[in-house]
């Protein structure tokens, strides 16, 4: 169909000095073969084109018929006009049927062309103009019509519906003849023994053209983002923590971090429980090959490392600073419930393992740098912005001789690595960082101060327990990475993120992120 259109092209040029029309030309062909034949006369120079958009008004199936038959209340006046002495409302069906009567009455009415004396109706006058049908019949034969408000009107009555159609304004190229000549594309055998490729026509190189693309795999935005996170940690000095458990016991998500057990963070309405098994046993030492040691105080050989730490103790110490209190704290004065404490949950937020690596680091306390990056599940309600999992960048820092203004010089030097200069340091409550502050950044797009993360020091009645000497200070402090990878990609709903509404084409397409960069 290309060679024979791409020769009608050719014949019609031909014959005309000036420019031709394809919607004229060839008003049935699809614009598609239309333009395939443009393009391999326009790569050949034979001729030259430009696209064309306009908008053409269709008749929809139920308009078709209006034109044909003429519209419903003109029915109905010729059905009134016929009857001798008016047509009773409730026959009016029986003559233009049932839809006809209860659209063609009423336009009929306000058209004055008849009248409703109780339950007769009249005609007024003896002939009428069916203006509707004679708009159809115009817009039918044009594809358009003079007077935009009828077509508007038309549009909301459904009769029309408008549709785009793309037609080519094509004239003789530089290099025009009556004939398509085939060209070559390779150099054969044949053509070197007969001596033919010095005659022969070849198609010459498009160097512009694109490649076809290979199938690969792609990096989920948040993966990429996640990737420059970890970076700036790295590049900081810190040590990535083992963050495969989803799920873990209220004493390591809630307890251990000095959250009271009534604390509404742990009603079913915010936490997803573990319903089989519904509970653990007390916090022991994982077993010697799976045991995660820092960097700096790991045995050169792992199963030879007896346990050091009394886990026993510690559970112990723990429930004595929630129910009593110990080490200068008066503590929460309830009775703590132990089978409160060793119900199994999905980890609520990534501190879980925070705690057990600070935990871990009291058996050799020592400067330390720590960071994690991954999931954590909590019972929200889905909407634009919110997910029941969603993942958590988590940073803290032990040392010696820390202070408030500390952490808020170190924050001001993480987060001008993401690109965030502008910071506000709110006073804050949690239950397990005193002082507490919420981050606030300030973002040039949305022209407004926006929170970016939370902060604190880490209590007293948490790292005590633990063994961790009293005058060493832990920083902590934590943000969502859905909310910097929606800022960067100008994603505004949570959902195109995450979930069965992500768009693959969308994963495969966008370049990798650099945080420090608009």
């Amino acid at each position: 169909m290309a060679i024979d259109l791409t020769a009608q092209i050719l014949d019609l040029l031909s014959q005309n000095d000036d420019q031709i029309l394809t919607s004229d030309a060839f008003p049935q062909i699809p614009s598609t073969e239309v333009k395939s034949a443009l393009d391999r006369l326009k790569s050949r120079e034979m001729v030259a084109y430009e696209a064309i958009d306009r908008d053409e008004a269709i008749l929809t199936p139920e308009a078709e018929v209006v034109a044909a038959n003429g519209s419903p209340e003109a029915k109905v006046f010729e059905a009134v006009r016929a009857a001798v002495g008016g047509l009773r409302i409730s026959d009016l069906p029986k003559s233009v049927g049932k839809e006809g009567a209860s659209i063609g009455q009423g336009k009929a009415l306000k058209a004055g062309w008849i009248s409703k004396d109780k339950d007769l109706l009249k005609a007024k006058t003896d002939s009428i103009t069916d203006t509707s049908r004679e708009q159809l019949q115009t817009i039918q034969s044009t594809r358009t019509h003079p007077d935009p408000k009828v077509l508007t009107d038309l549009r909301k009555r459904k009769l029309v519906k408008m549709q785009k159609v793309i037609s080519y304004k094509c004239s003789k190229g530089s290099k025009f003849a009556r004939e398509f000549v085939k060209e070559e594309t390779d150099l054969t055998e044949d053509m070197l023994a007969k001596g033919t490729w010095n005659t022969v026509k070849f198609k010459p190189y498009n160097f512009k053209a694109m490649g076809t693309q290979a199938p690969s795999g792609a990096l989920h935005p948040l993966n990429k983002v996640r990737h420059e996170f970890r970076q700036i940690f790295f590049e900081m000095g810190f040590e990535e923590m083992p963050t495969n458990r989803y799920v873990e016991t209220g004493f390591w998500n809630f307890d251990a971090l000095f959250v009271p057990q009534q604390h509404p963070a742990r009603d079913q309405q915010d936490t997803f429980f573990i319903s089989d098994p519904p509970s653990a046993d007390r916090p022991r030492a994982d077993p010697a090959e799976t045991q995660h040691h820092p960097n700096s105080s790991a045995p050169e050989n792992i199963k030879d490392c007896p346990p050091q730490q009394d886990y026993d103790q510690y559970f112990k110490d723990v429930r004595q600073v929630h129910e009593e209190g110990k080490y200068g704290s008066i503590g929460y004065r309830y009775p703590y419930n132990e089978d409160e404490s060793l119900k199994l949950v999905l980890r609520t937020h990534t501190t879980a393992i925070s705690t057990y690596m600070l935990y871990k680091l009291a058996a050799n306390p020592r400067p330390a740098r720590y960071f994690s990056i991954d999931r954590v599940f909590r019972n929200e309600t889905v909407d634009a912005t919110h997910l029941a999992e969603f993942h958590q960048v988590e940073g803290v820092i032990a040392d010696y001789g820390l202070t408030l203004g500390g952490l808020i010089g170190f924050m001001e030097v993480f987060f001008k690595k993401m690109g965030i200069e502008k910071l506000r340091f709110k006073p804050a409550y949690n239950p397990y960082t005193e002082p507490s502050m919420e981050i606030f950044g300030y973002h040039e797009g949305l022209g407004k101060w926006v929170e970016i993360g939370n902060s604190g020091m880490f209590r007293p009645e948490m790292l005590e327990p633990m063994g961790l000497p009293k005058d060493m200070r832990v920083y902590g402090w934590g943000l969502s990475l859905e909310r910097p990878t929606m800022i960067k990609y100008g994603v505004s709903n949570i959902r195109q993120l995450l979930g069965h509404k992500v768009d693959l084409n969308f994963v495969e397409s966008n370049p990798a992120v650099r945080l420090e960069k608009d």
